[in-house]
């Protein structure tokens, strides 16, 4: 018997997202290489929770 998926992770909030992309740039106003992944990955999460709003409101 196939084994069922796991659950989807519970998506962050949108506040939540946004405290953590202020707070690199909090740091000291210019990322490193790290950093900047790190704002990209945040950027690609901010931008799937308002996909995700967004439909939901539809």
């Amino acid at each position: 018997m196939p084994t069922p998926p796991a659950p989807a992770a519970a998506a962050r909030s949108l506040t939540d997202v946004n405290a953590d992309i202020r707070a690199l740039w909090v740091r000291g106003g210019r990322l490193t290489p790290e950093g900047r992944r790190e704002y990209e990955r945040l950027l690609a999460e901010w931008a799937a929770v308002v996909r995700g709003e967004s439909a939901e409101a539809a």
